[in-house]
C-alpha cells in the first residue's frame, strides 16, 4: 500500500501514476506489486501474506470498515460519503477511475429546481412512476425524487461545471416523459446539463472530491466473489489484474456498485454475477427497455438531449411522426412510446434508405451556435460513426437496448432477500447505482433518472452504514477455505470439469413458451463455490448445475401460448 498525498495531479494518467508506484517505498509485505494506492496516507490497512489455503497460490488479506466495489458515479459517492464519516473504506475496481461508464452519459440529470419555470418535486414523482408504467417502488421514487435538488445543489458545490442561463442559473432542458403539474401542465424543463457531456463532467467532479479522503484504491483489482457466511456478506475476493494474486478482502461493510452489462465492453454486470453466485435474487431482470435513438449500423447512444433542444424524428416521407403517436408530447414522449413508434414505421414502410430499416433525427434546422454549445458532443460523435454532418443533414438511428433490473434493494441501499413472502435484508451488503435495482426505474426508465440515481443512493448507502455501523467495529471473522475455489486447485478443477462435462442443451416448447436446460455435471461439484440451490429462473449459471434432468424455466411458464401470426 502507498501513500500519495499529491495523486490528484496524476489523474490524468493513470500509466504514470504505475509507474511511479514502483518508486515509493511499500509497506505491504506481500510479494505483489498491484496497483494499489492510498490518496492521503495517514491510515495504513493491515494487509497480510496466507499461504495456509494453497502452497502454490498464496492469498493476500486486508481488513477494512467498508468495501465498495466498482468505482463509476455511485461507487465514488459511496466512497467518499464513507470515508467521510470516518470509515476505513477500500474502494476495488477493474478500471481506473475515470475511465468507468458513468463518463459517457451525455443528456443529465433531473431535479425540480425550478429554474426555467415553476416545478415541483411531488411533479417530478408523477412522471417517474408513471413513466414505470406503474410498477416502479414508490417510497424509493420518493426518496430520490425529494432529494433531487439538494443532490445537484451538492454537485455544483464540489464545483461540477453546469451549463447556465443567461442569468447565471443552473440551465435545464426538456427531456422525455416529463411534465408539470401532474401531466397537465405541460412539458417540464428538468434536466440540468454540462452541455452533452454530463456523465464526463460529473465523474471527474467526484473523483476529484474522493482525491480529498483517505481512501484505499485497489485500482485493476477484478472482484470475483462476496465472502458470504451464514447469511451475511463480510467482504469480497478480489484478483489482481496485474499479478494475478488473488486478495481477500474482509469488511463490515460491502457496497456492489458494478455497473451493467450494455455499451462499453468493460461493462460486464460482475456485480449481478456475484449476487447470483451468492445464491441471492435478482429484480425486474425481465424487463427490456428500448433507447429510441442509437446511430444506424454503430449502436451508439443519441441523447435525449437533442430532441430536449428541438431536435424532431422524420421517416422517408419528411413526416414528423411522432405528432401521429403523441400529439401533445411529440417528440418528448417517453422512451417506450418513442420507441414503438419508431419501429411502427419501419414495418409499415415509412423507414429511411435504401433498406427502409430506420428513420431520421433532423437537427440541421437549428441553429449552428446552438448545436456548438448545446449539442458538441453528439456533432462529433455523428461524423465519426454515421458520416454526417448535423448542421446539414439528418442523423440515422434506430432503436436500441437499454439496461432495467438489478440487484434488489430498499431506498437506503440495504439488499433484499424474498423469504416467506417477505423481503429480508441481508446483513452487511449494500448495492446502488445500476447495479442496483430500487426499483425507481419500474419497467420503463426516464431518460436523465440514471445519473440522479448514482449519486442520491450512492450517499444514501453511505448514510445508511454510517447509521447502523460506528467505524473500527469488529470484522467478523470468515473460514479459511472461503478462498478455495479461486486458487490454484479450484480453479483447476473447474478447468478441467467444463470442456469435458458442462455442456448444456437447450430445448424449447413453442406451444408451451417452455424452456427446459439439460448438464451432466453433477451438483456436488459446484459445492465449493457456495451456490445455493435456488429456482433456476432467475440464474442461468446455477441452472447449468442441477443434475441431468430437463427443468422447465418458470419464467418461460408464465407466458401465454404465442399466437401464430407472432410466431410467423
Amino acid at each position: 500500500q502507498m501513500g500519495f498525498r499529491h495523486v490528484g495531479r496524476l489523474d490524468a494518467n493513470p500509466l504514470h501514476l504505475r509507474l511511479l508506484c514502483h518508486q515509493w517505498p511499500t509497506v505491504l509485505q506481500t510479494g505483489t506489486r498491484g496497483f494499489h494506492f492510498t490518496v492521503d496516507g495517514n491510515k495504513r490497512a493491515s494487509a497480510k501474506v496466507s499461504d495456509s489455503i494453497s502452497a502454490q497460490y498464496p492469498v493476500v488479506d486486508h481488513e477494512f470498515d467498508a468495501v465498495v466495489v466498482g468505482a463509476g458515479g455511485a461507487g465514488l459517492r459511496a466512497a467518499f460519503g464513507l470515508s467521510e464519516a470516518g470509515f476505513n473504506t477500500a474502494c476495488v475496481t477493474k478500471l481506473f477511475p475515470i475511465r468507468s461508464h458513468t463518463v459517457a452519459v451525455q443528456g443529465g440529470i433531473n431535479a425540480a429546481l425550478g429554474n426555467m419555470e415553476e416545478d415541483n418535486w411531488r411533479w417530478h414523482f408523477y412522471d417517474t412512476v408513471k413513466g414505470s408504467n406503474w410498477l416502479g417502488d414508490q417510497d424509493a421514487i420518493h426518496y430520490m425524487t425529494e432529494q433531487a435538488p439538494a443532490a445537484v445543489v451538492e454537485l455544483e458545490n464540489y464545483g461540477m461545471p453546469f451549463s447556465r442561463t443567461e442569468d447565471g442559473k443552473i440551465y435545464q432542458r426538456a427531456f422525455g416523459g416529463q411534465s408539470l403539474k401532474f401531466g397537465k401542465g405541460g412539458q417540464a424543463h428538468r434536466c440540468c446539463c454540462v452541455a452533452d457531456r454530463t456523465g464526463h463532467s460529473l465523474l471527474h467532479t467526484l473523483y476529484g472530491r474522493s482525491l480529498r479522503y483517505d481512501t484505499s484504491y485497489f485500482v485493476e483489482y477484478f472482484a470475483l466473489d462476496l465472502l458470504m457466511e451464514n447469511g451475511e456478506c463480510h467482504g469480497v475476493i478480489a484478483l489482481c489484474i496485474e499479478d494475478g494474486s488473488i486478495h481477500r478482502i474482509r469488511a463490515k461493510n460491502t457496497v456492489v456498485v458494478t455497473g451493467v452489462p450494455t455499451s462499453a465492453h468493460t461493462s460486464t454486470s460482475d456485480g449481478t454475477a456475484m449476487i447470483t453466485r451468492a445464491g441471492l435474487p435478482c429484480q425486474d431482470l425481465e424487463f427490456v427497455q428500448f433507447h429510441p435513438t442509437a446511430i444506424y449500423g454503430a449502436g451508439c447512444l443519441i441523447t435525449e438531449g437533442c430532441r430536449g433542444e428541438g431536435g424532431i424524428l422524420i421517416n422517408s416521407q419528411g413526416e414528423r411522426f411522432m405528432e401521429r403517436y403523441a400529439p401533445v408530447a411529440r417528440d418528448l414522449a417517453s422512451r417506450d412510446v418513442v420507441s414503438r413508434s419508431m419501429t411502427l414505421e419501419i414495418r409499415e414502410g415509412r423507414g429511411c434508405g435504401p433498406e427502409k430499416d430506420h428513420v431520421y433525427l433532423q437537427l440541421h434546422h437549428l441553429p449552428p451556435e446552438q448545436l456548438a454549445t448545446r449539442l458538441p458532443g453528439i456533432s462529433e460523435t455523428a461524423m465519426i460513426f454515421a458520416g454526417v454532418d448535423v448542421t446539414k443533414e439528418p442523423i440515422p438511428v434506430l432503436p436500441t437496448v437499454h439496461n432495467m433490473g438489478g440487484i434488489p434493494t430498499n431506498y437506503k441501499g440495504q439488499v433484499l432477500r424474498h423469504v416467506n413472502g417477505q423481503d429480508q435484508i441481508v446483513p452487511g451488503l449494500y448495492a446502488c447505482g445500476e447495479a442496483a435495482c430500487a426499483s425507481v426505474h419500474g419497467a420503463n426508465r426516464l431518460g436523465a433518472n440514471s445519473l440522479l440515481d448514482l449519486v442520491v443512493f450512492g450517499r444514501a448507502c453511505a448514510l445508511s452504514i454510517e447509521e447502523s455501523c460506528r467505524p473500527g467495529d469488529k470484522v467478523p471473522p470468515i473460514k479459511p477455505n472461503k478462498v478455495r475455489a479461486w486458487t490454484h486447485s479450484g480453479v483447476s478443477s473447474w478447468l478441467h470439469t467444463w470442456p469435458c462435462t458442462g455442456f448444456v442443451f437447450l430445448k424449447i416448447d413453442l406451444g408451451g413458451c417452455r424452456c427446459s436446460l439439460k448438464s451432466s455435471v453433477p451438483w456436488k461439484n459446484y459445492r465449493d463455490r457456495n451456490m445455493s440451490k435456488m429456482g433456476p429462473s432467475w440464474a442461468p449459471f446455477q441452472t447449468r448445475a442441477f443434475p441431468a434432468q430437463a427443468t422447465p424455466s418458470p419464467l418461460y411458464n408464465v407466458c401465454p401460448p404465442p399466437q401464430p401470426a407472432v410466431l410467423q
